[in-house]
Protein backbone atom coordinates (compact mmCIF):
# COMPACT_ATOMS: atom_id res chain seq x y z
CA UNK A 1 0.00 0.00 0.00
CA UNK A 2 1.08 3.58 -0.55
CA UNK A 3 2.23 5.93 2.18
CA UNK A 4 -0.79 8.11 1.38
CA UNK A 5 -3.04 5.29 2.61
CA UNK A 6 -1.41 5.17 6.05
CA UNK A 7 -1.09 8.94 6.57
CA UNK A 8 -4.55 9.77 5.33
CA UNK A 9 -3.20 12.35 2.89
CA UNK A 10 -4.90 12.90 -0.43
CA UNK A 11 -3.12 12.73 -3.75
CA UNK A 12 -4.56 15.97 -5.14
CA UNK A 13 -2.99 15.43 -8.55
CA UNK A 14 -5.34 12.47 -9.05
CA UNK A 15 -8.49 14.00 -7.59
CA UNK A 16 -9.85 16.88 -9.74
CA UNK A 17 -12.40 17.80 -7.07
CA UNK A 18 -9.68 18.24 -4.44
CA UNK A 19 -6.98 19.73 -6.63
CA UNK A 20 -6.18 23.33 -5.72
CA UNK A 21 -6.05 25.35 -8.93
CA UNK A 22 -5.16 29.05 -8.98
CA UNK A 23 -7.94 31.31 -10.28
CA UNK A 24 -7.80 32.36 -13.91
CA UNK A 25 -6.51 35.89 -14.30
CA UNK A 26 -8.31 36.57 -17.59
CA UNK A 27 -11.21 34.19 -18.21
CA UNK A 28 -12.46 34.00 -21.79
CA UNK A 29 -15.94 35.19 -22.70
CA UNK A 30 -17.08 31.56 -22.86
CA UNK A 31 -15.73 30.87 -19.37
CA UNK A 32 -17.37 34.05 -18.10
CA UNK A 33 -20.64 32.98 -19.72
CA UNK A 34 -20.68 29.69 -17.84
CA UNK A 35 -20.17 31.65 -14.62
CA UNK A 36 -22.99 34.03 -15.54
CA UNK A 37 -25.34 31.08 -16.04
CA UNK A 38 -24.32 29.60 -12.69
CA UNK A 39 -25.08 32.87 -10.95
CA UNK A 40 -28.42 33.28 -12.73
CA UNK A 41 -29.37 29.75 -11.77
CA UNK A 42 -28.59 30.42 -8.11
CA UNK A 43 -30.16 33.87 -7.90
CA UNK A 44 -33.35 32.79 -9.68
CA UNK A 45 -34.35 30.71 -6.64
CA UNK A 46 -32.63 32.77 -3.94
CA UNK A 47 -30.00 30.23 -2.88
CA UNK A 48 -27.21 31.98 -0.98
CA UNK A 49 -23.54 31.49 -1.89
CA UNK A 50 -22.89 30.21 1.64
CA UNK A 51 -25.61 27.56 1.40
CA UNK A 52 -24.45 26.50 -2.05
CA UNK A 53 -20.82 26.27 -0.94
CA UNK A 54 -21.82 23.88 1.84
CA UNK A 55 -23.91 21.77 -0.53
CA UNK A 56 -21.27 21.29 -3.21
CA UNK A 57 -18.39 21.02 -0.73
CA UNK A 58 -16.37 24.16 -1.28
CA UNK A 59 -15.93 27.65 0.19
CA UNK A 60 -17.34 31.12 -0.50
CA UNK A 61 -14.32 32.42 -2.46
CA UNK A 62 -14.58 29.41 -4.79
CA UNK A 63 -18.28 30.11 -5.45
CA UNK A 64 -17.38 33.68 -6.36
CA UNK A 65 -14.58 32.50 -8.66
CA UNK A 66 -16.90 30.03 -10.40
CA UNK A 67 -19.54 32.69 -10.96
CA UNK A 68 -16.93 35.07 -12.37
CA UNK A 69 -15.50 32.47 -14.73
CA UNK A 70 -12.19 32.53 -12.86
CA UNK A 71 -12.48 28.93 -11.73
CA UNK A 72 -13.78 25.84 -13.50
CA UNK A 73 -16.44 23.49 -12.24
CA UNK A 74 -16.67 19.74 -12.70
CA UNK A 75 -19.70 18.08 -14.29
CA UNK A 76 -20.53 16.41 -10.96
CA UNK A 77 -20.49 19.67 -9.05
CA UNK A 78 -22.49 21.37 -11.78
CA UNK A 79 -25.22 18.74 -11.52
CA UNK A 80 -25.32 19.22 -7.74
CA UNK A 81 -25.45 22.99 -8.25
CA UNK A 82 -28.35 22.57 -10.70
CA UNK A 83 -30.31 20.24 -8.39
CA UNK A 84 -29.86 22.63 -5.48
CA UNK A 85 -31.17 25.49 -7.61
CA UNK A 86 -34.09 23.53 -9.04
CA UNK A 87 -32.73 23.44 -12.58
CA UNK A 88 -34.10 20.31 -14.29
CA UNK A 89 -32.19 17.85 -16.44
CA UNK A 90 -32.48 18.74 -20.10
CA UNK A 91 -30.78 20.41 -23.08
CA UNK A 92 -29.85 23.57 -21.16
CA UNK A 93 -28.05 21.69 -18.39
CA UNK A 94 -26.48 19.33 -20.93
CA UNK A 95 -25.09 22.36 -22.79
CA UNK A 96 -23.60 23.80 -19.61
CA UNK A 97 -22.00 20.47 -18.74
CA UNK A 98 -20.51 20.28 -22.23
CA UNK A 99 -18.90 23.68 -21.59
CA UNK A 100 -17.15 22.26 -18.52
CA UNK A 101 -15.76 19.28 -20.44
CA UNK A 102 -14.04 21.13 -23.27
CA UNK A 103 -10.52 21.94 -22.06
CA UNK A 104 -8.68 21.64 -25.34
CA UNK A 105 -6.35 24.26 -26.72
CA UNK A 106 -7.55 25.79 -29.99
CA UNK A 107 -5.79 27.70 -32.73
CA UNK A 108 -6.96 31.08 -31.41
CA UNK A 109 -5.33 30.46 -28.03
CA UNK A 110 -1.95 31.12 -29.64
CA UNK A 111 -3.10 34.71 -30.26
CA UNK A 112 -3.88 35.42 -26.61
CA UNK A 113 -1.49 38.03 -25.29
CA UNK A 114 -0.72 39.17 -28.83
CA UNK A 115 -4.08 40.86 -29.42
CA UNK A 116 -6.93 42.21 -27.26
CA UNK A 117 -8.70 39.29 -25.60
CA UNK A 118 -12.14 40.40 -26.80
CA UNK A 119 -11.12 40.04 -30.43
CA UNK A 120 -9.71 36.56 -29.80
CA UNK A 121 -12.96 35.63 -28.07
CA UNK A 122 -14.86 36.27 -31.31
CA UNK A 123 -13.18 33.22 -32.88
CA UNK A 124 -14.10 31.16 -29.82
CA UNK A 125 -17.71 32.33 -30.11
CA UNK A 126 -17.83 31.46 -33.82
CA UNK A 127 -16.40 27.98 -33.29
CA UNK A 128 -18.93 26.97 -30.63
CA UNK A 129 -21.98 28.55 -32.28
CA UNK A 130 -24.69 26.42 -33.89
CA UNK A 131 -25.26 29.16 -36.47
CA UNK A 132 -24.09 32.71 -37.14
CA UNK A 133 -25.88 35.77 -38.47
CA UNK A 134 -24.58 39.31 -38.83
CA UNK A 135 -26.05 42.71 -39.64
CA UNK A 136 -23.64 45.40 -40.80
CA UNK A 137 -24.08 48.82 -42.35
CA UNK A 138 -20.52 50.13 -42.53
CA UNK A 139 -18.14 47.41 -43.73
CA UNK A 140 -17.92 43.83 -44.92
CA UNK A 141 -17.94 41.34 -41.99
CA UNK A 142 -14.63 39.77 -41.00
CA UNK A 143 -15.45 36.23 -42.15
CA UNK A 144 -16.14 37.59 -45.65
CA UNK A 145 -13.23 40.02 -46.04
CA UNK A 146 -10.44 39.57 -48.55
CA UNK A 147 -6.87 39.93 -47.30
CA UNK A 148 -6.41 43.32 -48.98
CA UNK A 149 -9.73 44.62 -47.68
CA UNK A 150 -8.87 43.49 -44.13
CA UNK A 151 -5.47 45.21 -44.37
CA UNK A 152 -7.18 48.43 -45.47
CA UNK A 153 -9.64 48.22 -42.58
CA UNK A 154 -6.80 47.89 -40.08
CA UNK A 155 -5.00 50.89 -41.54
CA UNK A 156 -7.63 53.11 -39.91
CA UNK A 157 -6.76 51.84 -36.42
CA UNK A 158 -5.32 54.34 -33.92
CA UNK A 159 -1.56 54.63 -34.18
CA UNK A 160 -0.86 52.59 -31.03
CA UNK A 161 -2.75 49.63 -32.56
CA UNK A 162 -1.15 49.69 -35.99
CA UNK A 163 1.79 47.57 -34.90
CA UNK A 164 -0.77 44.80 -34.38
CA UNK A 165 -2.22 45.24 -37.89
CA UNK A 166 -0.41 42.29 -39.49
CA UNK A 167 -1.27 39.99 -36.58
CA UNK A 168 -4.90 41.10 -36.70
CA UNK A 169 -5.08 40.53 -40.45
CA UNK A 170 -3.60 37.04 -40.13
CA UNK A 171 -6.04 36.26 -37.31
CA UNK A 172 -9.01 37.50 -39.33
CA UNK A 173 -8.07 35.44 -42.39
CA UNK A 174 -7.52 32.37 -40.18
CA UNK A 175 -11.04 32.78 -38.78
CA UNK A 176 -12.40 32.26 -42.28
CA UNK A 177 -11.20 28.67 -42.20
CA UNK A 178 -14.36 27.94 -40.22
CA UNK A 179 -16.20 27.68 -43.53
CA UNK A 180 -14.01 24.66 -44.32
CA UNK A 181 -13.22 23.12 -40.94
CA UNK A 182 -16.53 23.67 -39.13
CA UNK A 183 -19.17 24.74 -41.67
CA UNK A 184 -22.42 25.97 -40.16
CA UNK A 185 -25.31 28.18 -41.29
CA UNK A 186 -24.04 31.73 -41.82
CA UNK A 187 -26.23 34.68 -42.76
CA UNK A 188 -25.01 38.21 -43.50
CA UNK A 189 -27.38 41.13 -44.05
CA UNK A 190 -25.41 44.06 -45.44
CA UNK A 191 -26.60 47.58 -46.11
CA UNK A 192 -25.67 49.05 -49.48
CA UNK A 193 -23.46 51.58 -47.69
CA UNK A 194 -21.24 48.71 -46.48
CA UNK A 195 -20.90 47.52 -50.07
CA UNK A 196 -19.84 50.96 -51.27
CA UNK A 197 -17.28 51.86 -48.60
CA UNK A 198 -13.97 51.90 -50.46
CA UNK A 199 -11.50 50.58 -47.92
CA UNK A 200 -8.29 50.39 -49.93
CA UNK A 201 -9.79 52.05 -53.00
CA UNK A 202 -11.84 50.89 -56.02
CA UNK A 203 -9.60 47.96 -56.99
CA UNK A 204 -9.70 46.45 -53.50
CA UNK A 205 -13.47 46.91 -53.38
CA UNK A 206 -13.92 45.24 -56.79
CA UNK A 207 -12.10 42.13 -55.54
CA UNK A 208 -14.08 42.25 -52.32
CA UNK A 209 -17.42 42.33 -54.14
CA UNK A 210 -16.33 39.45 -56.38
CA UNK A 211 -15.33 37.50 -53.28
CA UNK A 212 -18.77 38.18 -51.76
CA UNK A 213 -20.39 36.65 -54.82
CA UNK A 214 -18.17 33.57 -54.54
CA UNK A 215 -18.90 33.18 -50.83
CA UNK A 216 -22.64 33.52 -51.45
CA UNK A 217 -22.43 30.25 -53.39
CA UNK A 218 -21.01 28.31 -50.44
CA UNK A 219 -23.40 25.76 -48.92
CA UNK A 220 -25.11 27.23 -45.88
CA UNK A 221 -23.94 30.80 -46.58
CA UNK A 222 -26.59 33.47 -47.17
CA UNK A 223 -25.68 37.03 -48.17
CA UNK A 224 -28.50 39.54 -48.46
CA UNK A 225 -28.55 43.26 -49.19
CA UNK A 226 -30.62 46.20 -47.92
CA UNK A 227 -30.44 48.82 -50.70
CA UNK A 228 -30.60 52.58 -50.22
CA UNK A 229 -34.11 52.47 -51.70
CA UNK A 230 -35.41 50.87 -48.48
CA UNK A 231 -36.58 53.62 -46.08
CA UNK A 232 -35.45 53.86 -42.46
CA UNK A 233 -35.86 50.53 -40.70
CA UNK A 234 -35.42 48.94 -37.28
CA UNK A 235 -31.75 48.26 -36.83
CA UNK A 236 -30.48 50.90 -39.26
CA UNK A 237 -26.99 51.85 -38.20
CA UNK A 238 -26.64 48.69 -36.11
CA UNK A 239 -23.69 46.35 -36.33
CA UNK A 240 -24.50 43.15 -34.52
CA UNK A 241 -23.38 39.55 -34.68
CA UNK A 242 -25.74 36.85 -33.37
CA UNK A 243 -24.25 33.49 -32.44
CA UNK A 244 -26.91 30.88 -31.78
CA UNK A 245 -26.04 28.54 -28.95
CA UNK A 246 -27.05 24.88 -28.56
CA UNK A 247 -30.13 26.23 -26.73
CA UNK A 248 -31.66 29.74 -27.00
CA UNK A 249 -30.63 30.57 -23.42
CA UNK A 250 -26.99 30.39 -24.54
CA UNK A 251 -27.23 32.69 -27.55
CA UNK A 252 -24.69 35.54 -27.68
CA UNK A 253 -24.70 38.88 -29.48
CA UNK A 254 -21.41 40.61 -30.22
CA UNK A 255 -21.42 44.34 -30.93
CA UNK A 256 -18.54 46.41 -32.31
CA UNK A 257 -17.64 49.43 -30.19
CA UNK A 258 -14.80 51.92 -30.57
CA UNK A 259 -12.90 50.43 -27.63
CA UNK A 260 -13.46 46.82 -28.71
CA UNK A 261 -16.12 44.12 -28.99
CA UNK A 262 -18.95 43.86 -26.47
CA UNK A 263 -20.66 40.53 -25.77
CA UNK A 264 -24.32 40.59 -24.76
CA UNK A 265 -25.91 37.74 -22.80
CA UNK A 266 -28.93 39.15 -20.93
CA UNK A 267 -32.27 37.63 -21.87
CA UNK A 268 -33.93 41.02 -22.48
CA UNK A 269 -31.16 42.28 -24.76
CA UNK A 270 -30.97 38.99 -26.66
CA UNK A 271 -34.72 39.15 -27.29
CA UNK A 272 -34.37 42.71 -28.59
CA UNK A 273 -31.52 41.85 -30.96
CA UNK A 274 -33.29 38.74 -32.25
CA UNK A 275 -36.24 40.96 -33.11
CA UNK A 276 -33.99 43.44 -34.93
CA UNK A 277 -32.49 40.58 -36.92
CA UNK A 278 -35.91 39.22 -37.88
CA UNK A 279 -37.18 42.64 -38.96
CA UNK A 280 -34.13 43.40 -41.10
CA UNK A 281 -34.34 39.94 -42.68
CA UNK A 282 -37.95 40.71 -43.60
CA UNK A 283 -37.02 43.83 -45.62
CA UNK A 284 -33.71 42.69 -47.17
CA UNK A 285 -33.49 41.50 -50.76
CA UNK A 286 -33.59 37.75 -51.30
CA UNK A 287 -30.38 35.84 -51.96
CA UNK A 288 -30.76 35.74 -55.75
CA UNK A 289 -31.77 39.41 -55.90
CA UNK A 290 -28.82 40.29 -53.66
CA UNK A 291 -26.39 38.54 -56.01
CA UNK A 292 -27.84 40.50 -58.93
CA UNK A 293 -27.55 43.70 -56.90
CA UNK A 294 -23.86 43.06 -56.12
CA UNK A 295 -23.14 42.22 -59.78
CA UNK A 296 -24.78 45.49 -60.84
CA UNK A 297 -22.83 47.38 -58.18
CA UNK A 298 -19.57 45.98 -59.52
CA UNK A 299 -20.12 47.90 -62.74
CA UNK A 300 -19.82 51.18 -60.80
CA UNK A 301 -16.20 50.33 -59.95
CA UNK A 302 -14.95 49.11 -63.30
Amino acid sequence: MSTAHFTGSIDRSRDPEKRVMPPRLSPTVRQQRLGIELRKMRERVGVTPKSLAATIGTDLPKISQMENGKSGISAERLRTWARTCGCPEGPYLDALIAMTQDRRKYWWDSYRGRMPSGIVDIAEMEHHAASLSILNSTFIPGLLQTSDYAAAVFERLPAHYRQEAEVRKAFRIRRQQIFVDHPKPYSAILHESALRMQFGGPEVLREQLRSLLENSERPGVEIRVIPFSVPTYTGSGESLYLARGPVPELDTVQIDLSHGPKFVHSEAELASYRQIKEKTAAIALGTAESRDFIRALLKDFV
